[in-house]
């Protein structure tokens, strides 16, 4: 059986049938389920033999009559097409940087019927456990933030990379095992640790930049937003 009529089996079964009544009007789930298929093919990047990197993000955009009408939903929906989207990877051996997202959104542009989808490719980010150690600066607060998830630096130093020995890692097939250093300070800096892809700080590519707060730092396809705070 197909991974769409899977779909439209569990959506079938789904508060009793309300789906089913809902979704008898113009935008039907299994139309953006495959708008999310197509989404995947057509943005595969090939990393190596063994895997090939498809979006985890995903913004369906809908008339402001379709959004109304599917948003009390929402939240089940999303879950099912994200469901959809998985079994769909398996199948076609695709993997994907992080965890998976269908969000709706309104557009005014689009009339009823009329939707559109969006993708991102975000890369998941943990910090390893490490006791805490004395933060430069006094009170200076300093953090990272990696689509959307922050990350305290509490010494020194954070490395980041892809290897589990990083201090943060990035699950990002374009960051190297050790990929770069941050050193907090008056004033704080980041330095490359000859990674394969460089780094881009501010939008400029470069081995070692002094970081401000706010400044974004691109590693592989993954934006670090590096932040700072007194108090």
């Amino acid at each position: 059986m197909g991974v769409l009529k899977k779909f439209e089996q569990r959506l079938e079964g789904l508060v009793n049938g309300t789906f089913a009544k809902v979704f008898k009007s113009e935008v039907q789930p299994v139309e953006i389920a495959g708008a999310l298929q197509r989404e995947c093919d057509n943005n595969a990047t090939i990393w190596n033999r063994d895997r090939t990197v498809v979006p985890n993000d995903f913004i369906v955009e809908l008339s402001t009559p379709d959004f109304e009408r599917l948003s009390p939903y929402s939240g089940q929906l999303g879950d099912e097409l994200a469901g959809m989207v998985r079994d769909y990877a398996k199948q076609q051996r695709y993997t994907f940087m992080g965890p998976i997202k269908v969000h709706l959104e309104k557009a005014e542009d689009l009339d009823t019927g009329l939707y559109r989808v969006r993708s991102r490719t975000l890369a998941s980010s943990a910090s390893q456990a490490a006791a805490p150690g004395p933060v430069p600066g006094g009170r200076t607060r300093y953090w990272i933030e990696i689509n959307g998830t922050r990350h305290q630096i509490s010494r020194p130093t954070l490395v980041m990379g892809r290897s589990t020995e990083a201090d943060v890692r990035i699950d990002d097939p374009g960051v190297s095992r050790r990929h770069c250093e941050i050193r907090t300070g008056t004033p704080s800096t980041i330095q490359d640790l000859g990674s394969t892809n460089g780094i881009v700080v501010d939008g400029q590519h470069t081995t070692r930049a002094t970081l401000r707060d706010g400044s974004r730092i691109v590693v592989g396809s993954t934006t670090v937003i590096y932040r700072q705070a007194e108090g």
